[in-house]
């Protein structure tokens, strides 16, 4: 009989072993094997640790790694901390402590908790984004896309939050508030580090076809590159003065019948002077800036606008004059901050027009617009024509496109041009607790950033963390801020890096963590990228990916990348739902799971098994304890055949053959596929045949325990030693599986008896067609009261007996 399941005891054993022995320390410059790089997307430290989520992404990377190991690839799977953060800088401003401590406190309780589960990490590479000795190869990067002119600082309208004291991003920017503390957001002119990222769309659309992600991620940032095609036109403005727009439908210029510009735009503002109502439109721009990008396009349903009364734009095509107005739809940072308004052809148009009762004029054939616009997605391709077009009436829309482009250039007010929705990378924040941006303002107003030997340039620590007047906290460094250095004399940024800038890079660091000389030695670069699979979230699309793609493939360009794309294999798992089916967290707290608290009742192995069999990876799925219990008996039910010698025999039967191999096949092809559910199913259909034949062949005991190693690795440790193995379980090899085994030597074919079912029977494949008709007949004897008038056999398929 077997010995009771203690998990207490075998997960500390095992946690134990591993550390001591460096079980899963990999040897980067090991070549004689295939390579396989497995990450998980680095958690940020909070001081709340692990939630019930964190383990289900991070056992799918563990299994595949274990897997490979014993597959006999070299495994890289380490795990870090992106470890500036916010919450770590409050704490720092509440309690007048430097965030470090606070930080490096929750980075125990993470690492101790990642142990707790069993995961296969090389912690010998463990690396924090705010350990200097990373972030110094962090602000080495920023500095040569500074060089490389992709790194700019310019004059731009930005999310500024007073409470904070510090510049937002769009999506940390929610309903003009900010997404952390709730906090009026306001847009105003600063000067901001940005990077270029319109310089990287081409490379990053191209990439797109190269790599095996989701195609909804891929698809997501199409969008948000947002490549059109089209035509950019000068506009002049009666009195004096013009403006530009870019449009992909040059053929509905005729049908302009206003203009619109932003707001906050300096086209708007170098008309003021001539603006007739300017107290209105100045009521209305102020409202504006309260507002984030995202509010006033992609959240924006209203209608709202102001005219410029006594502000005229003349259209090139026939110097027809049109009202110019404001609205909030049109964003001064994107094109050219002004669109042409053709109401019978763009919905936003009309009802826009509809709203503010602006004449509308037709110019396309082929449908009523008194309801509705008929807009480009209706009419292109469809053979349309155009009309009330002047000389271009009666050519289809295609040729129409063509000609006026054309007659424009020729005009010298247009210009072909390629425009992207992708904005600059806002790449500064007025906090403490992230990368210093390594330059010096010098006194003539140029910029100098500091030779490679000054970095890292390291946070000083402050008396005061808050920042004050709107101004960075690092504006309290009096003395840091001052610098007098290599016959420079200025004042350094006191703006720091935003929390993506060190996770654009990590992936590379974790390969040559400890590498003083260079951010990693590029030969190991050759050797382990790209990351073979990388699993996160898909919140992460068009952030985190999106910026971690346009640092490899600047430093791919500029010789320090082997590779065009980072990530070879991408896989978002879906979202642990509380038990009430929604998103766990500090709403419904009663039904938010700490995954220590399952470790301590049911063990790692069990919450590692149930987390895995709940559904696929990919979907969102609701907690059920009552589920947790039946992964802890599955468990227990290996445990207590395969810990008793006399269960194991040396000889094979033949009863457990085919399902054995069958399991090996299927549990493989799954775990490759990441369908960790369907194997573990597997995995329980073999374990239940083993208790039907009440004994098991030592191969196939063996290999079953490899396979559930990877789901639960301290019980299969604990197995494997008990069957009297003496090394870890990790670098076994990966059972295989006899392609013959699986074949059918029988089939089970229906018998009809005038085209009804009458029974079944079993026969060999090859059997011969007297022999199945009389097996037939056999089976049918209680049931065959007539005259047998006509056989049919169809081979392998079916039997039919006519009779009368």
């Amino acid at each position: 009989m077997a010995e009771v399941y203690n998990h207490k005891a075998i997960e500390q054993k095992w946690q134990k072993y591993w550390e001591e022995h460096e079980t899963f320390k990999t040897d980067v410059w090991d070549f004689s094997k295939p390579k396989y790089y497995a990450l998980d997307m680095f958690p940020y430290p909070s001081g709340v640790g692990l939630h019930a989520g964190h383990p289900e992404g991070y056992t799918a990377t563990d299994i595949m790694s274990r897997m490979k190991r014993m597959q006999g690839y070299n495994v890289l799977h380490p795990m870090g901390y992106d470890s500036f953060g916010l919450p770590a800088e409050q704490y720092a401003v509440t309690t007048g402590n430097h965030p470090n401590g606070f930080t490096q406190e929750n980075i125990k309780t993470f690492s101790k908790q990642l142990k707790e589960l069993g995961f296969d990490y090389d912690w010998s590479k463990m690396i924090a984004t705010s350990d200097p000795s990373f972030y110094k190869w962090t602000q080495w990067i920023f500095k040569k896309l500074y060089e490389a002119g992709y790194a700019k600082h310019i004059d731009m309208p930005v999310n500024w939050c007073e409470e904070l004291g510090t510049v937002l991003s769009n999506d940390e920017v929610i309903d003009g508030k900010s997404e952390r503390g709730g906090y009026p957001v306001v847009r105003k002119n600063m000067k901001q580090w940005v990077i270029d990222q319109p310089a990287f769309a081409e490379k990053l659309l191209e990439g797109l076809n190269e790599i095996d992600w989701p195609e909804s991620t891929k698809e997501m940032q199409r969008n948000w590159i947002g490549k059109s095609t089209g035509v950019e036109v000068d506009f002049d403005i009666v009195g004096g003065g013009k403006f530009s727009i870019f449009t992909t439908c040059i053929e509905t210029i005729y049908g302009i019948t206003f203009m619109v510009l932003a707001p906050d735009g300096e086209i708007v503002q170098s008309l003021m002077d001539c603006v007739e109502n300017k107290e209105e439109v100045q009521a209305y721009i102020n409202e504006t800036i309260k507002k984030s990008d995202m509010d006033r396009t992609e959240l924006n349903k209203t209608k709202s606008g102001c005219c410029l009364k006594g502000i005229y734009a003349i259209n090139p095509v026939n110097g027809k004059e049109v009202p110019v107005f404001i609205g909030d739809f049109v964003l001064a940072s994107y094109g050219t901050g002004a669109v042409m308004a053709v109401p019978s052809h763009d919905q936003r148009d009309f009802e826009y027009a509809i709203a503010h009762k602006i004449d509308m004029i037709q110019v396309i054939d082929g449908r009523d617009v008194s309801e509705c616009a008929f807009e480009k997605q209706d009419y292109l391709g469809k053979g349309c024509k155009l009309i009330n077009s002047e000389e271009f009436s009666g050519l289809t829309v295609e040729e129409a496109k063509e000609a006026i482009t054309v007659k424009l250039e020729k005009q010298g007010v247009a210009r072909r041009k390629v425009n992207y929705k992708f904005r600059e990378w806002i790449f500064a924040r007025q906090r403490y607790w992230g990368e210093p941006v390594p330059c010096v303002y010098k006194e003539d107003g140029s910029i100098y950033f500091l030779p490679d030997e000054e970095l890292p340039l390291i946070l000083p620590e402050l008396e005061d963390y808050k920042g004050k007047n709107g101004k960075a906290p690092l504006e309290n460094a009096t003395e840091w801020k001052e610098y007098h250095q290599n016959g420079v004399d200025g004042i350094r940024e006191t703006s720091t890096m935003p929390g993506s800038a060190g996770s654009s890079w990590y992936y590379m660091r974790y390969i040559d963590p400890n590498n003083e000389n260079e951010f990693a030695n590029q030969e190991l670069l050759k050797h382990w990228l790209p990351v073979d699979l990388y699993v996160g979230g898909p919140e992460h699309a068009v952030g985190h990916l999106m910026y971690a793609r346009i640092w490899n493939r600047f430093l791919y360009d500029n010789g320090l990348s082997p590779v065009k794309e980072p990530f070879k294999k991408l896989v978002h798992q879906g979202m642990i739902l509380g038990s009430n089916g929604i998103k766990m967290g500090k709403r419904f707290p009663e039904f938010v799971v700490n995954p220590s608290d399952v470790v301590e009742e049911y063990g790692a192995d069990t919450l590692r098994l149930y987390e895995m069999f709940m559904g696929p990876l990919e979907v969102s799925k609701p907690w059920n304890d009552n589920n947790v219990q039946g992964a802890k008996r599955f468990i227990t039910r290996v445990w207590n055949f395969f810990t008793v010698a006399e269960n194991l025999t040396d000889t094979d039967d033949g009863a457990l053959t085919k399902i054995y191999n069958q399991t090996v096949k299927k549990v493989t092809d799954d775990f490759e596929s990441l369908g960790y559910n369907t194997a573990i199913s597997q995995m329980m259909i073999f374990v239940n045949e083993v208790y039907k034949v009440g004994k098991c062949p030592r191969a196939y005991a063996e290999g079953l325990i490899k396979m559930l190693s990877c789901v639960c690795p301290h019980v299969g440790e604990e197995i494997w030693q008990i069957m009297g193995h003496n090394e870890t379980i990790a670098y076994e090899s990966w059972p295989t599986y006899d392609a013959s085994a699986l074949v059918d030597d029988t089939v089970e074919i229906a018998v009809q008896v005038n085209g009804k079912v009458r029974a079944t029977i079993s026969i060999e494949k090859d059997a011969q067609k007297d022999d199945v008709l009389a097996a037939a007949k056999e089976a049918l004897k209680d049931k065959l009261t007539g005259n047998i008038i006509k056989e049919i056999y169809v081979p392998g398929k079916i039997v039919n007996i006519v009779a009368k």
